[in-house]
C-alpha cells in the first residue's frame, strides 16, 4: 500500500473548490509534447477528462494516472470519439520532453484504441498554471521541491464548462461513463445511456453517483396510477 507523508499545512491551503458550470479560460496557451504553443480552445470540442498533476511527483500523481488508465481500459466508450483526456502539469519546471515521455508511457498502457491526439500532456509557465488552477478550483501548496495537492479528475463539456469532479485517485468505469454522459447532454445518446443518466444522480456529499430512489419511485408511482386509472376507465365503460 502506498504511504506518503507530507508536512503539515493549513486545511484551506490544499483542496478543491468545485466550480460547476464555470468555464475554463479557453485563450490560455500551454506547450504541447513537442514544445509548441497550443491554446485550450484548439484542443477542446469534445467531452474532456482533465487531470492536474506534476510529472515528477513522488506521491499520488502516478497512482492517479495509473488508476485512470486502468479504468479507461475497462470503459465501454471510445477515447478520441466519446471523450478525450488532457493532463496539465502545475509545476512550471516540467518540460515538453518529460511530458512526451509521460504520454508515450500511458498510451502504451492502454489496451483499447488511444490515438496520441486523444491524450495530451501539457506544460506551461506559472502565469498559465495559476489561471487554470484558479479557474477549476484546484488549490495546491509547494513544499520544498514538491507539492501538496488533491487528487481529482475533472470532466469538461465540449465547450469547456466544468461539469463534474471525481475526487480521489481510484475511479469506477461507471462513474467516468456517467460523468461523460452528463457532460455531453444536449447531444444524441443511446436509450440505455438516457435511462442510466436518469436513474443515477450525482451525490455531492459522497462525491459519486448513486441510485436515485426518489426519481425511480416517483416514476413508478405515476406509472401505477396511470395503469390504475386506465383500469377504472375501461371497467366503467364496460359496465355502461
Amino acid at each position: 500500500m502506498l504511504s506518503v507523508v507530507f508536512p503539515s499545512f493549513a486545511a484551506d491551503e490544499v483542496g478543491i473548490d468545485e466550480k460547476l458550470g464555470s468555464s475554463v479560460p479557453l485563450e490560455l496557451t500551454f506547450n504541447d509534447e513537442a514544445g509548441n504553443p497550443v491554446a485550450l480552445n484548439s484542443l477542446l470540442g469534445k467531452t474532456t477528462l482533465l487531470t492536474l498533476v506534476y510529472y515528477e511527483c513522488p506521491g499520488i500523481c502516478t497512482p492517479l494516472l495509473n488508476n485512470l488508465t486502468d479504468t479507461l481500459n475497462r470503459l465501454d466508450m471510445t477515447q478520441g470519439t466519446d471523450y478525450q483526456v488532457i493532463t496539465i502539469s502545475f509545476d512550471p519546471k516540467d518540460t515538453p520532453p518529460l511530458a512526451a515521455k509521460k504520454r508515450d508511457n500511458y498510451i502504451k498502457q492502454r489496451t483499447q484504441s488511444c490515438p496520441p491526439e486523444s491524450w495530451r500532456f501539457l506544460t506551461g509557465d506559472q502565469a498559465a498554471i495559476d489561471k487554470i488552477t484558479d479557474a477549476v478550483g484546484f488549490r495546491y501548496k509547494k513544499v520544498g521541491n514538491d507539492f501538496n495537492h488533491p487528487g481529482v479528475v475533472m470532466i469538461l463539456s465540449p465547450d469547456g464548462r466544468m461539469m463534474r469532479y471525481l475526487h480521489g485517485i481510484q475511479f469506477l468505469p461507471f462513474d467516468i461513463k456517467m460523468g461523460v454522459i452528463e457532460a455531453s447532454k444536449g447531444k444524441p445518446m443511446p436509450a440505455v445511456s438516457r435511462m442510466l443518466a436518469f436513474c443515477f444522480t450525482y451525490d455531492p456529499d459522497g462525491r459519486r453517483y448513486v441510485f436515485s430512489t426518489l426519481k425511480v419511485a416517483g416514476v413508478s408511482t405515476l406509472a401505477v396510477l396511470a395503469c390504475f386509472g386506465s383500469f377504472l376507465y375501461l371497467t366503467t365503460r364496460k359496465r355502461e
